[in-house]
């Protein structure tokens, strides 16, 4: 929920930047945010307003239209909320306009060029520049590296996605590290997150999260017009247990040595009942009383807000770690090879400790020793955060002002 003060600050940063263009006799420069891919997980939905952030700080008089693949399930609602001058492309005949009213497209954070067809599009039909932030990539087909070339700069939100460009023999003049946007998510819904934990007897900085994931997300649960996978799903059978055995012991660790609660919460709609299931079912029934699992999905405002009201994070998943740590709290990352090369951010941001591979089982041993330090000593795990912190500073200000460049402002 937005507060009246963000509120006022955000109309107010956005009436001086508007006086100043008008001042001068110039039109305020309009940038395409192409974002927003689903809404059924919380960190698909944090890349778009964790941009739309960014581009508030560093470009404040520049005129945002949200181009989105899906808002629905309330996302349009809360972007707005947060965002209260933003665009919002709707039809096809808004589509129509885009290019004609706007002078620059920004291809938003993703696991991929997921709009490449639209930056086509937008090449398509003229010389007006465009750029690529914070996105992974793996070796690009030839329709992909021509777009790539032809960007004003491209931002890989991990270093390995950036090698394999170069590799590739993509040209285009800026290619750098980028952190994902999710990273600058700010949304907020304090008074859902304040009632969700009183209502479990959660209190500030006394509680854990825990996030489950299987290998292949099974969208077929979700999504009715999706297939069944039986591949995927042997593979998630398959990989269960081992893929979180040592989050259950963490658990335990934490619940046994530190006076600390634990919540195990989704950041897609198909892990509430994997939190269930593997995580909390079989913990030893007298701990169970200080585990609260929860049962239903939430959205990234009230999501966030619980995040930085806890000591720490660690699971399975990426972009709630990535929230997380945006916004100052500790958080570990476990992955593996299904999930691509994102998780090598970490390594990027200087938190390799808190980075674990589960295909290489030499590393699970030190999952548990991890989340115990981070659990008993809050003033090292926030020293950790603090730095990343800075590194992710300088990068969105370097790329930011590419964006300004680029647009000619």
């Amino acid at each position: 929920m937005l507060s009246r003060r963000r509120f006022l600050e955000s109309a107010l940063v956005a009436a001086v930047a508007a006086s100043l263009g008008a001042a001068e006799g110039r039109r305020a420069p309009r940038i395409v945010l192409r974002s927003s891919w689903q809404t059924v997980n919380i960190g698909d939905i944090a890349h778009t307003p964790g941009v739309l952030a960014l581009l508030e700080k560093h470009f404040p008089e520049a005129m945002i239209t949200l181009w989105p693949s899906n808002v629905d399930n309330g996302v349009k609602e809360m972007l707005l909320a947060r965002f209260p001058k933003l665009k919002i492309v709707e039809t096809k005949a808004d589509v129509a306009k885009l290019y004609a009213e706007n002078d620059f497209l920004l291809h938003g954070s993703g696991p991929s060029l997921v709009g490449e067809k639209q930056v086509a599009l937008w090449r398509k039909q003229g010389p007006k520049p465009y750029g690529v932030f914070g996105i992974t990539q793996g070796k690009p087909s030839p329709a992909t590296a021509e777009i790539l070339d032809g960007a004003r700069f491209v931002y890989f939100r991990d270093s390995v996605s950036l090698e394999a460009a170069k590799a590739a023999g993509v040209k285009c003049p800026v290619m750098e590290f980028g952190p994902d946007g999710a990273f600058a998510t700010d949304l907020r819904d304090d008074e859902k997150a304040e009632a969700f934990l009183h209502g479990w007897g959660l209190e500030h900085g006394k509680f854990l999260c825990c996030i489950p994931r299987y290998r292949n997300t099974p969208y077929w649960t979700i999504h009715k017009e999706r297939a069944f996978d039986p591949a995927k799903q042997k593979r998630n059978d398959e990989m269960k247990e081992h893929d979180h055995a040592q989050l259950r012991a963490a658990i335990v660790a934490v619940l046994k040595q530190t006076d600390l609660k634990v919540l195990i919460c989704p950041e897609d709609r198909t892990q509430m009942a994997l939190g269930k299931e593997i995580l909390f079912d079989p913990l030893p029934d007298d701990i169970k009383d200080r585990v609260v699992w929860r049962q239903d999905y939430w959205l990234t405002d009230e999501a966030l807000s619980v995040y930085v009201r806890s000591a720490g994070l660690f699971g399975n998943e990426m972009h709630s770690p990535i929230m997380c740590v945006g916004n100052g709290v500790p958080a570990i990352v476990c992955r593996w090879a299904e999930q691509t090369s994102k998780g090598n951010m970490w390594k990027d941001i200087g938190l390799h400790e808190w980075l674990f591979d589960l295909d290489d089982e030499t590393q699970l041993a030190g999952i548990v020793p991890a989340v115990l330090a981070m659990a008993k000593d809050s003033a090292a795990a926030k020293a950790k955060v603090a730095k990343a912190q800075a590194v992710l500073r300088e990068r969105q200000s370097a790329a930011l002002g590419r964006v300004r460049s680029a647009v000619g402002a």
